[in-house]
């Protein structure tokens, strides 16, 4: 119901220092448009494309395309969706924005503000295989009933790598984790010889955190806060 996935919408005060730190983990700029008033960017390693907002705002925020978007609202309402934001006048790109259970932040757009990648073209991070975005909830019936509805599909729990309930789709997966494991919102990598990429990574001048979401094991993850504050962890595995 939401529609496809465009991007994780993240808002940063500095747009060139939060470029920067991506590009050094082998993120690429893609082509923005200019549909949208303030300085925007977006990078992707191929799989997952965050768009860089230097501009107030929730973040992250889950950001699809649903083209009708104006039309489509009453059948939003009619789901049981209530529009935090609705702008759907003349003037501007249409957009409207949800709230899950927990308050984590869904922003539906009529249009894309980015190119996509040219077909053929690969990119790969010093991160690996990006799995999931994991949000904290408190209450996992209600938040997964606001995401099914909004087209995600619940799966069996996990334990592994730290206990979570995956959900997919076609444009992202998520998962839903505690929050006395972590307050915030994880960007989950899954990282071929997490060690040696480690090293790479002092090389550029990333260090990781000296923190772990609560009982994680330190010889197989590890956790990088970008400079707008974005945790990304690292979890040993893959090949």
């Amino acid at each position: 119901m939401f529609g496809r996935f465009l991007e994780l919408a993240i808002a940063t005060p500095d747009i060139a220092a939060t470029v920067a730190f991506y590009e050094r983990l082998g993120f690429a700029q893609l082509i923005t448009g200019d549909a949208l008033p303030h300085r925007y960017g977006v990078l992707s390693d191929g799989r997952l494309s965050l768009g860089l907002h230097e501009q107030e705002r929730p973040s992250p925020s889950l950001c699809f395309v649903l083209p009708g978007l104006a039309s489509a609202r009453a059948g939003f309402e009619l789901a049981g969706f209530e529009p935090e934001l609705a702008e759907l006048g003349e003037e501007s790109l249409h957009a409207m924005r949800l709230r899950d259970p927990a308050c984590h932040a869904v922003t539906l757009l009529e249009a894309r503000t980015y190119s996509p990648a040219p077909p053929g073209v690969a990119v790969e991070s010093t991160l690996g295989y990006f799995c999931h975005l994991s949000l904290p909830q408190t209450d996992f019936a209600a938040a997964r009933g606001f995401w099914e509805r909004g087209g995600f599909v619940a799966l069996p729990a996990l334990d592994d790598p730290y206990p979570h309930l995956p959900l997919t789709s076609d444009g992202i997966d998520l998962a839903f984790h505690q929050q006395r494991l972590c307050a915030q919102p994880l960007l989950v990598f899954e990282c071929p010889e997490l060690q040696a990429r480690l090293e790479r990574l002092r090389l550029h001048g990333i260090t990781p955190q000296t923190r772990l979401p609560r009982g994680m094991d330190r010889r197989r993850s590890a956790l990088l806060e970008s400079p707008e504050g974005t945790l990304l962890l690292l979890v040993a595995g893959g090949s």
